[in-house]
Parts: structure tokens; sequence; C-alpha cells
């Protein structure tokens, strides 16, 4: 008979093109998971894995094998979601997928409220590219994922799947101080015809930051002059506060700005809308009704906002920074930053 922990290892392979990007993904080490692979060979007496070049690749045998485990992973994750469905709380072992900023700035909240709240819950967190979530959800290697969209790029809903609005993510130009935009920002609302002529620190080409700059800019008649081009939010804050340029950036995950850089509201604010998605076959387990319930849940009692009874997805980064608004919040005084949704960025 064969070990469906094995098969799930070689499924996690064929997923994710590796031995150490399975491991990553299960949690467990990549020896573990060569060793899984291995035992299953001996098992089925079939050669699973070859070399090819630097890396491996599944033989045919390989991925029917693959594919057959996915399906006997569905109807083993059906059978455990009518169980805690049945036992009426979170338990088992729940994988959660988040993009950087929020596994960042959003995640180590909820999961430590998960932890605290339901012990038989093992919540687990991988950290993926939004643009992988969906299919990851699809192919059961993470449970719940927390993605991003945005209008020049949508969310795309495969049929099979779930999702949920957590909130909207709102984004600030960083300039650093004493630059002629503060001056100007200072007297009235900037608006993006106030952007042109900048230099810019900005996220590589292919991403969604850098498209929607280089749209937005192109759309007033103007080439965006991308001085410094780096991944890290962190590295573009940097470049930032050496008063190198200026940079356009999402809230979420952003933390404390460091002095000398300035965040500017833009009209009409530039915005991203986060999701949570799961298997429909998944949307009666506890698990996933729990922390959808928490991740919708203001994350900022200690400044005097209500728990969650209004249903207003809203995150403060601190006492006076709205970090994620709903724009159809209907309590003003929570959602000062957060007019109608216009465009988005990553």
């Amino acid at each position: 008979m064969l070990d469906l922990a094995r098969l799930r290892a070689l499924h996690a392979v064929s997923v994710h093109g590796s031995v150490s990007a399975a491991a990553t993904a299960l949690g467990y080490t990549p020896s573990a998971v060569s060793q899984q692979i291995a035992k299953l060979e001996r098992e089925t007496r079939t050669t699973l894995l070859e070399r090819q070049g630097r890396g491996i690749a599944l033989t045919d045998a390989a991925r029917h094998l693959a594919a057959t485990a996915q399906q006997l992973l569905a109807i083993v994750e059906e059978a455990e979601t009518t169980l805690e469905e049945r036992r009426g709380q979170p338990m088992g072992r729940l994988v959660i997928g988040a993009f950087a900023s929020a596994a960042r700035g959003l995640m180590p909240v909820v999961l430590a409220a998960l932890m605290a709240e339901h012990p038989s819950l093992d919540a687990r967190l991988l950290e993926v590219d939004p643009h992988l979530s969906v299919d990851l959800v699809a192919q059961g290697v993470i449970d719940l994922a927390v993605a991003h969209d945005w209008d020049i790029a949508p969310l795309p809903a495969p049929e099979g799947q779930e999702r949920a609005v957590i909130g909207d993510d709102l984004c600030d130009l960083l300039v650093p101080a004493g630059h002629p935009l503060a001056e100007r920002a200072a007297r009235r609302t900037l608006r993006r015809e106030d952007l042109p002529g900048q230099r810019w620190i900005c996220q590589p080409p292919g991403s969604v930051c850098h498209d929607w700059l280089v749209r937005t800019l192109r759309a007033s008649g103007h080439e965006p002059d991308l001085a410094y081009q780096a991944a890290e939010n962190h590295t573009q804050i940097a470049l930032v506060a050496a008063g190198l340029g200026v940079a356009l950036m999402p809230r979420l995950g952003r933390g404390p700005l460091p002095d000398g850089v300035l965040a500017l509201p833009l009209e009409p604010v530039p915005v991203r809308r986060l999701y949570a998605l799961w298997r429909t076959g998944a949307a009666r387990r506890p698990a996933i009704t729990e922390t959808v319930r928490l991740l919708r849940r203001p994350l900022a009692a200690a400044h005097g906002l209500s728990t969650g009874s209004t249903g207003c997805p809203v995150t403060l980064l601190g006492a006076r920074t709205p970090l994620l608004a709903d724009p159809r919040c209907p309590h003003p005084a929570r959602n000062r930053r957060g007019p109608p949704r216009v465009e988005a960025v990553c």
C-alpha cells in the first residue's frame, strides 16, 4: 500500500519543481523529502526523479503518480473537513500562504490569535508570490491564501475556489524631508499630475508597482525616470532616506518610517485589495471560517477601535495611520484615509 506522506512529498516536488522548494512548503528538511521519495521509489519499484542539468525532473510515471496523489489528498481533505465540522472547532493542520508584506504586517497577529484561541489548530505560514496563490490553493499545497489584486491585473476567481475581501491597502508617496513635493503637499493635496519630473525608486520591471508607476506617468505625457530599482521595500525606503529620489509604497508591512522620510497622500489614493482564498471543498472547515474572521477583524483595539462587531476591516500601523481601509465602512472616524478605490498597486 502506498504511503500517503510519501505521496504528499512527491506531489509537493511536482508542484514546486525541486526537492528544496518542496521541503520549504512542507516544513521538512530537503533530506527528509529526498528520503520519502527514495522510499516511494522502492515501494513502487519505479524511478520517479531524474537528474536534469543542475536540477531534477519527474519521470512520466512520477507525473502520473503525482496527479493521483492530488486526487487522494483531496479525498483525505474531505474526510478531515467532515470530522472537523462535526467537532465544531478549528483543529488539525492549516497551511496559510501570504505575500511578503502581508506575511510581515498582518499574519503575526493573526497566527498569534489562532494559537491562543485554538490550541488544537496547527496553523503554519508559507510566504508565497501572490501570482502563485490561486494555483497553490487549487493544488492543495496551501489551505488558505492571503492575496491581493489591482485594476491592471485582477485576481482570477477559478471554479472550485471561494474568496472574501479582507480590506484595502492604501499607498503613499514617500519623499525625503525638505523635498519640493513635501512643500507642495503642505499647501494642497498632491495629485498624479504633480508626479512627473521626479527621480523614482521602484521595484524592478515585471512587478505591479513598476507597471503602475510607468502607466500612470505615461498617461500624463511623461516618461518616468526610474533611477533606482530594488525589490525590497526597506531598501527603497533607505534610498529615499538618503535623498536619492521618491517612491510609491503600500502601507501594509511597511513599518515605521525613519527620520527624514515623509509619507504624502495622493488624490485619488492608489490602493490594492486584499483577499482570503480557499478551496470550496474546505469551506466548511471551522479552521477556514475562523481564520477568515480573524483576518477581517480590526487589529487595533488598543487604539480605541471596535474588535469587529461592525465587520469593517481596518488595521492600523500606528495610532494615527490607517493601514487597511474598506471604502464601504460606514464609520468615517475609522476610515479617514480610505476614499473610494480607484487603482491599485503591488
